[in-house]
């Protein structure tokens, strides 16, 4: 299914267009920051990655094999802008069956992808001309500013880039864009907010009285409802705050 025919089923692609939309944008930031939310946007990640039944191959390293990004407006629930891209993996490059059937990722979707390297720089020239469109500052401190409109990461839980991609990069000797050193657990903020353990994703959205759309374990639908469910969460009063950072401001252009 393509990716925009999803999100329209979910009710969270919207189309606008120009100065109209950037005067909207601004207009959401200033009544979001009047009810105390901090961040007017978020770009939620949700990684696939090489895996395997068999336990005793679990030393394998795991390699991401679709890297999809949602870009969430805050206030109004609409994902405006996506990104998503699959990746060939070189060091297990045969997916094992297991992988296919829990991802629903095919030999030839990956055998067609990328390398990695090359879907980190489309990927930073996506946060780049995001940040021109809708003047994004990114943060992992809470310093006001007046200059543009604050956005940060949002993940199920941190091992997407807490472990996947920090691992992946550091072993294969890459540059991972250092604005992806914060972002905000979501996990970790459902079971603060609401003071029980989620039974997975589609547990902690069903929890909600929302309806998980799509099949589970596809990066770019995982992704998209993972940003449903933040919306949810920020609606219910849920402050979204940072919960992983290694330094306190990210430049897009390093």
């Amino acid at each position: 299914m393509a990716t925009k025919k999803l999100a329209k089923e979910l009710g969270l692609l919207r189309q606008h267009n120009g100065k109209k939309k950037q005067e909207m944008d601004t207009q959401h930031s200033r009544s979001e920051k009047e009810k105390g939310q901090f961040f007017d946007y978020l770009i939620v990640i949700d990684f696939e990655s090489t895996c395997w039944e068999d336990k005793g191959k679990a030393h394998l390293c795991q390699e991401i094999i679709e890297f999809p990004a949602v870009f969430l407006n805050l206030v109004t629930g609409d994902i405006i802008e996506q990104f998503h891209t699959y990746i060939q993996p070189r060091e297990h490059p045969k997916l094992s069956d297991f992988c296919q059937k829990l991802t629903g990722i095919s030999q030839d979707q990956v055998d067609e992808g990328i390398p990695l390297p090359t879907c980190l720089g489309l990927f930073k020239q996506w946060l780049k001309n995001l940040v021109q469109k809708y003047h994004l500052v990114f943060h992992s401190n809470y310093t006001s500013s007046t200059n543009g409109c604050h956005c940060t990461f949002g993940t199920w839980t941190s091992w997407d880039l807490g472990v996947c991609l920090h691992s992946e990069c550091k072993r294969k000797q890459l540059n991972k864009p250092a604005v992806l050193n914060s972002w905000i657990d979501l996990k970790i903020t459902y079971r603060k907010f609401y003071s029980r353990t989620p039974n997975g994703l589609r547990g902690a959205i069903e929890d909600l009285g929302l309806c998980f759309e799509g099949r589970e374990h596809s990066g770019i639908v995982d992704s998209m409802n993972t940003a449903k469910l933040a919306f949810k969460m920020a609606q219910d009063g849920c402050y979204l705050n940072i919960t992983h950072s290694d330094t306190l401001k990210h430049p897009v252009t390093d």
